[in-house]
């Protein structure tokens, strides 16, 4: 059975879709968590996400919800507690023991089947329900619009929020809005893919773009593109490779990238620095 095999199947078809989804989600929100040194806070959420599974599971039989739900009130928990960047860590390191220990307490009380409340660490990529997949285009639908309508003022906050706050940019709330949307994402996208591939996804392809340009909407794009290209690219290997899971083709070809561009940045960024009509700072650019 080949790839053309394996691309005929509804359940590929649905892999590759919410890949795609996923991907264009956490490309979109990289820059700003790395820029923003909030790669820690992605893990946080993540693995919160089981804590309000479970609560979920307990309350009313809906991991899915509670794990929404959750996922909102460590956001802004971090926001609160760690809205200085140099307590920020301590924040999410503190909020991550206290939320582990809970979670495991609270899955101690249920009698079920806990199954739905651990795929979210997990994921299940070809097992995507077309609920999922409607689930997972809203949530991509409403990260494009917040990026598109806050994306200067976020910008800015998030390269110099000192500046920004003295010039009135309203960093504190924009701090909280961005870790609202970086938690619908990373929850959504956990329960299809896993934590594995949300920190690979919502953090590598950032880190690789920005070694290429210092140009912000460059940055962005091709975050976009390494994310999309990483998570259908490895989903598409595996077809051909059966013996290895999507998920290490993923996070692999998701590193490949990243070391291509550490090796290739200088050179490109030298060259654009070079170029005619480029003596100002790229990252002033657009």
């Amino acid at each position: 059975m080949g790839i053309g095999f394996f691309l005929a199947q509804p359940f590929a078809q649905h892999a590759l879709a919410a890949a795609f989804l996923v991907a264009m989600s956490c490309g979109l929100i990289g820059p700003f968590v790395v820029t923003r040194g909030m790669s820690f806070a992605v893990h946080g959420v993540a693995e919160l996400a089981l804590t309000g599974a479970a609560a979920g599971l307990l309350a009313a039989d809906n991991a899915v919800a509670g794990a929404f739900v959750g996922s909102l009130v460590v956001a802004t928990l971090i926001a609160t507690l760690g809205a200085r960047p140099h307590e920020r860590d301590s924040a999410i390191g503190s909020i991550l023991a206290f939320g582990l220990g809970i979670g495991v307490l609270l899955l101690g009380y249920y009698h079920g089947f806990a199954t739905e409340a651990t795929n979210i660490l997990f994921g299940n990529i070809f097992g995507v329900s077309g609920t999922q997949i409607v689930v997972l285009i809203v949530i991509s639908a409403a990260v494009v619009v917040v990026m598109a309508v806050w994306y200067r003022p976020l910008l800015f906050a998030s390269v110099d929020p000192d500046v920004a706050e003295a010039r009135g940019v309203p960093v504190r709330r924009l701090g909280l809005l961005f870790l609202l949307v970086l938690a619908l994402t990373v929850t959504g996208a956990a329960q299809v893919v896993g934590t594995l591939l949300v920190l690979s996804l919502a953090i590598t392809p950032a880190a690789a773009a920005q070694r290429l340009t210092a140009n912000p909407l460059r940055v962005a794009i091709l975050s976009v593109v390494f994310a999309v290209v990483a998570a259908d690219g490895g989903l598409v290997a595996s077809f051909e490779a059966s013996t290895v899971k999507a998920s290490v083709l993923i996070v692999s070809i998701s590193f490949a990238l990243y070391l291509l561009a550490r090796i290739a940045g200088p050179a490109v960024r030298g060259r654009r620095r070079r170029a005619p009509g480029r003596d100002a700072p790229e990252a002033l650019e657009g």
